[in-house]
């Protein structure tokens, strides 16, 4: 059978989900800063946010909850809520770092396009030794729109010199499986426990699924 990186010159993996295991740390900080001005977290509000931007995100929370804070002091906020955890408390998913070892001594160059800030991604790639490994790192905010459309997976392949056909995505969620797709690249969705009721959902959207990156290096792909 053909192999998931056959002709593949460049891969793009998101980051929350994906590359590390954080999406536990998102739900605990929306319901943490919420509280703080005597709300309560929405149920379905992390389904709803999915793929927005740093800064899209931003905007909901001050319209859905009138927020008595400017757009840069909510994404402070997050910013200094969030540091901390990715520094101490969130680790690579399995085989992560194996794969991406594996990938850059066969030359195939790596980026990172993710819906969070440059701050936070520098935090958590710099506290598991990953940043070495990544030719380029696109945030949503640099783009036009954020996933489900296609501008952060252009603009990263566009860094990478790349075309997209070229480039295979690792997404663990539905918003950016279907930025990759519409991209016109190869997708593999990732298990995540945070999405794990939208496994189904995954599999439909995406060209490969795998429940941790030690498949991606055995060869044949369900």
């Amino acid at each position: 059978m053909t192999h998931i990186l056959d002709g593949k010159k460049a891969i793009i993996f998101d980051l929350d989900g994906t590359l590390v295991d954080s999406m536990w740390m998102w739900k605990r900080i929306d319901i943490e800063f919420l509280a703080r001005y005597g709300h309560e977290c929405p149920p379905g509000l992390q389904r709803v946010i999915e793929g927005m931007s740093f800064s899209e995100t931003a905007v909901y929370f001050k319209e859905r909850f009138q927020l008595p804070l400017t757009l840069e002091e909510i994404k402070e906020a997050w910013t200094e809520m969030s540091i901390d955890k990715y520094r101490r408390q969130v680790p690579a998913k399995r085989g992560a770092k194996e794969f991406l070892s594996y990938v850059s001594k066969r030359g195939i160059l790596c980026g990172i396009a993710t819906s969070n800030s440059r701050e936070m991604v520098d935090a958590v790639l710099a506290s598991l030794d990953m940043r070495r490994f990544f030719q380029t790192v696109v945030t949503a905010c640099e783009v036009k729109a954020g996933k489900p459309e296609p501008d952060i997976y252009w603009k990263a392949a566009e860094d990478l010199g790349v075309e997209p056909g070229e480039c295979l995505v690792f997404e663990d969620v539905p918003a950016g499986i279907l930025a990759g797709k519409r991209a016109g690249m190869t997708v593999c969705a990732v298990e995540d426990e945070f999405s794990r009721h939208m496994e189904q959902e995954k599999r439909d959207l995406a060209d490969h699924f795998i429940r941790d990156f030690f498949e991606c290096m055995d060869g044949e792909q369900s």
